[in-house]
């Protein structure tokens, strides 16, 4: 019976870890882990000010400005009473060509800017602006005179979201070797530099590098905030601690557009973003750094700190064999025969499949939810209070995962948002501009519904990889998700051709993507998988 017993408790001891610890000792979700929440909170609303360029770089009004008519720089009237005369007036949209003027019948004449009388253009010919006069001067677009030149100003947009993409295996090098702390640190550094040195860009390239390098030394703000929450919470609170996450996300994007319009001079609004992001330089001193890290690392002592405060701050106890379990792990054998990842994936049709599905899945989702998020100022001259409703709608989104992924399951929840964000795409283009109230109705349950699919997303993909591979086909999966927010700030320019096309396309993404969704198993209730044969069999 004494063997048994001693059996017994060297079997507990070897499967001790901290999810263990967690659940039955420290407690999944005490106010040690709250209080990280609400910290984490901050950068990860600061993240979404990588946005500004939906406002700095905003296209405004302009028309060709007409040097015979006594107009000599950018800030002239912008619809004075005779402009009708040297511009063409666009019937549909009532409004002044942006890029064309008619041709002058007496060049080099000056008139006064009170009088350009009809005769001294000729009507029948039209000609390219030479210069422009702008309806607005809050954006790059003035201060640099990028008239007509919108793919010029969507590249501000670009550049921004290729930083995303390039900022993650740099961002993950330095969480990994040098720390959770180091890389959020590091993060917020280079977010606040680089942010505050765009307000004072001489010409649009400097403007254009600077957003590159804010985005590719700083985005991953979002990732290092999130993984002290993360790593902390037990398994039962992992979907809402991601949720909760997400809508930290989102309210820091509700809080851009509440700035930006407020705070209307681009240079101006990029100061009062990024002035007070310095402040979070002092996590340094007010976080832990991550226990799992410090575990990982075999950094036992500091391992040990953080579990006694967590236990004190949670008013609990961590037991004298918890803790010798965690600080003094049984040696691990590696097998000399590592597998490659590669060849992993090509051997076994089941995972190929996957691994040709889920980055479709992720760069739909990234590209139809900034994609609705950048087209949401085209919605009305209310260019704030539509980006305000768009982002904010997000939330209930975030939310409504924790409540549908538990209860129908992940594929009907997956397939179900797909496919509702592409009927209110599809179903937006057609609605007539003057019902604008369905008109938002219908973008928000689009946003709405792959806000829901975002949230998802990261759980079932998980899900669907053996642990050996996971975190790596995961992360595969994200980065080539991020060609979504490439793409996306491109879309509003292809309204030039037809005023529905970017609809279009996140209709037809959307529905292939919820097709997609069904060739994959459900895997609610179902074991993660640790193996190749357990991820095959579900």
């Amino acid at each position: 019976m004494a063997i048994n017993t001693s059996e017994s408790s060297d079997t507990i001891e070897k499967n001790i870890d901290l999810d263990y610890v967690l659940v039955n000792e420290l407690g999944q979700f005490g106010r040690f882990q709250l209080k990280y929440i609400c910290l984490i909170a901050l950068p990860m609303m600061t993240a979404a000010f990588f946005s500004d360029y939906v406002f700095t770089a905003a296209a405004q009004p302009h028309r060709c400005r007409i040097p015979e008519c006594g107009e000599r720089n950018k800030s002239a009237v912008f619809h004075p009473e005779w402009i009708a005369n040297a511009i063409p007036v666009i019937e549909e949209e009532s409004e002044l060509a942006s890029c064309e003027r008619y041709v002058s019948v007496y060049p080099g004449y000056n008139s006064s800017v009170l009088d350009c009388p009809i005769d001294l253009f000729d009507h029948s010919r039209t000609k390219k602006c030479d210069g422009f006069v702008y309806g607005g001067d809050n954006s790059v677009v003035y201060d640099f005179d990028l008239g007509c030149e919108e793919w010029l100003r969507s590249l501000s947009g670009t550049l921004s979201s290729l930083g995303t993409l390039l900022v993650l295996p740099l961002v993950g090098f330095i969480s990994d070797h040098f720390g959770r702390r180091m890389a959020l640190l590091f993060s917020v550094f280079n977010t606040a530099l680089f942010g505050i040195s765009k307000a004072f860009s001489v010409n649009y390239t400097m403007f254009l590098i600077l957003q590159l390098l804010e985005t590719t030394l700083g985005a991953g703000l979002a990732s290092s905030a999130y993984i002290f929450a993360a790593e902390l919470v037990g398994p039962k609170y992992r979907v809402v601690t991601s949720a909760t996450s997400s809508s930290a996300f989102a309210f820091g994007e509700v809080l851009l557009g509440a700035i930006a319009w407020l705070v209307r001079p681009w240079r101006t609004l990029i100061l009062t973003l990024y002035i007070p992001v310095f402040l979070l330089l002092s996590y340094h001193w007010i976080l832990f750094e991550s226990v799992r890290w410090l575990l990982a690392k075999q950094k036992y002592d500091e391992a040990r700190n953080v579990l006694e405060n967590v236990a004190k701050t949670n008013n609990a106890e961590i037991s004298a064999t918890s803790m010798d379990a965690l600080l003094n792990p049984p040696t691990i054998i590696k097998n000399s025969e590592q597998r490659s990842l590669i060849a992993f994936i090509f051997r076994s049709r089941v995972l190929f499949r996957r691994v040709c599905t889920t980055p479709i899945w992720w760069m739909t989702t990234i590209f139809i939810y900034y994609g609705l998020s950048i087209n949401s100022t085209s919605l009305s001259s209310t260019i704030y209070l539509n980006y305000i409703l768009t982002v904010a709608v997000e939330i209930p989104g975030f939310y409504s995962a924790v409540l549908t992924l538990d209860r129908f399951g992940r594929r009907k929840t997956l397939c179900c948002g797909f496919f509702i964000s592409a009927a209110c795409n599809l179903a937006f283009i057609f609605i007539p501009l003057d019902l604008s109230i369905l008109r938002l109705v219908i973008y928000l349950g689009g946003k709405f519904s792959i806000s829901l699919v975002l949230a998802s997303l990261y759980l079932y993909t998980s899900e669907l990889y053996p642990t050996e591979f996971r975190h790596s086909l995961l992360g595969f999966s994200s980065m080539v998700g991020r060609i979504g927010s490439v793409c996306a700030p491109l879309t509003p320019l292809l309204t030039a051709y037809w005023h529905g096309l970017p609809h279009t396309i996140f209709a037809i993404f959307g529905a292939l993507s919820g097709l997609l969704v069904l060739t994959q198993p459900e895997t609610l209730s179902k074991k993660l998988p640790d193996t190749l044969e357990e991820a095959e069999a579900i």
